[in-house]
């Protein structure tokens, strides 16, 4: 790791004793944090001119956080991821590369404990303002179109070539995104077990890719999807063998030879899980197959995850909720859905998340993404891709597909 100074140095230069009152109780705060780093180190410099290495007793990832004033570590220690983006919008901290900070957060989420999460009153305001985005059918449709209905524009500046907003599989050094995503997709396909002339459901479509696919390997594909936008992306591209509607997934009608979903479930909500497996068991046939591809967070803190809302739900995606994997497994089974062939690659998402952030710096650099979208909206979105690469290099945070066969 090599950090330039001993686990725990402080070093300071000549303040008031004024300045020393007012920043003891930040500096109380970070030995907390400083305690649970068990791995890894930041390189802080802080408001009252000293330098602190917080953490550094094991080799991990090294950030360098410069924190202007603070009211950061104060929005830290009240509001969480919340607050800790507050703070960074608001000029409060910075980092040449905040990547490394968010890894070390999530890697060290055990000993960190509520170190760096909200406060009791933010998150009985955050549980509530969550509630009020729950995804009933008029809810979901709200929270989609709030997210994927930024304008197919956007999205087609840095997403690759498919525009498939979800994890790819690197299968070796060097591939290229397009290629990553399109064995993401195969691999989809291949779990559903199915044939030329055999029916697919999808249910979460994007702006096609999988249909795109599925349809041309002679797979019939009714398609699904909240997102106005994104149906009008699919119906332009006239795909042969592909209906694609705007229904919600509880009001599917028929049953289908398989059923594909790409990362869909994490907009559903835990409320709604069962709901969404209730679907796809009554839309298989018989010995059926639903290839999924999810997100999960660690269970260790899904519940204090799950009693709060982070900067994801506040600022990014109203109504996401990321799966416990146990629980979600264990309505599965409930419905007669048999949990086969998990395969984990959250590495490969922090490469796609890492490959989209640099698109997307491309396309602000070069002026491409819509004049719509503000310098605001920009830094937030950069913020959010940062932000879910560390989760991912970090573990706390995996993706993987399953395969669900209906008995």
């Amino acid at each position: 790791m090599g950090p330039r100074m001993k686990a725990g140095a402080i070093h300071r230069r000549r303040v008031s004793l004024p300045v020393r009152v007012l920043s003891h109780p930040f500096h109380r705060l970070l030995d907390r944090i400083d305690r649970g780093l068990a791995v890894g180190a930041i390189e802080a410099t802080l408001p009252d001119g000293s330098a602190r290495l917080i953490g550094g007793r094991a080799d991990g990832p090294v950030a360098t956080v410069a924190v202007h004033r603070w009211r950061a570590l104060w929005r830290l220690a009240t509001a969480g991821s919340v607050g800790w983006y507050e703070g960074w919008e608001a000029g409060d901290w910075s980092s040449p590369d905040a990547v490394p900070l968010f890894d070390l957060f999530m890697r060290n989420r055990v000993p960190l404990g509520d170190a760096a999460r909200a406060g009791a009153v933010a998150r009985l305001a955050g549980r509530a303002w969550h509630r009020l985005r729950r995804n009933d059918r008029g809810g979901a449709r709200r929270n989609i179109a709030a997210h994927y209905d930024l304008g197919n524009d956007f999205y087609h500046e840095w997403l690759d070539e498919s525009l498939t907003y979800s994890s790819a599989i690197f299968e070796r050094p060097g591939q290229s995104l397009a290629e990553a995503q399109a064995a993401k997709l195969h691999a989809i396909l291949d779990r559903t077990a199915t044939a030329p002339g055999d029916t697919v459901l999808e249910i979460g479509c994007g702006w096609g890719s999988f249909a795109a696919l599925a349809a041309g390997e002679g797979r019939r594909v009714h398609a699904l999807t909240l997102s106005a936008e994104q149906k009008a992306a699919v119906d332009a591209r006239a795909l042969p063998g592909v209906d694609v509607a705007l229904t919600d997934y509880r009001d599917v009608a028929g049953q289908f030879d398989a059923v594909a979903s790409i990362e869909m479930v994490e907009a559903v909500g835990q409320e709604y899980w069962p709901a969404y497996l209730d679907a796809i068991a009554a839309a298989l046939k018989p010995g059926g197959r639903a290839a999924i591809q999810y997100i999960a967070i660690a269970d260790d803190v899904f519940p204090a995850y799950a009693a709060s809302v982070d900067f994801i739900q506040r600022h990014v995606f109203p109504g996401g909720m990321l799966l416990s994997e146990p629980r979600f497994r264990t309505l599965a089974a409930a419905r007669g859905l048999d949990w086969q062939d998990r395969h984990g690659f959250g590495l490969d998402y922090a490469e796609t998340l890492r490959q989209w952030r640099q698109r997307f710096d491309a396309a602000d650099r070069e002026g491409r993404l819509p004049a719509r979208l503000d310098a605001r909206f920009r830094r937030l979105w950069r913020y959010y891709l940062m932000y879910c690469e560390g989760g991912f290099r970090g573990g706390g945070i995996d993706v993987a597909q399953v395969t669900l066969v209906k008995g």
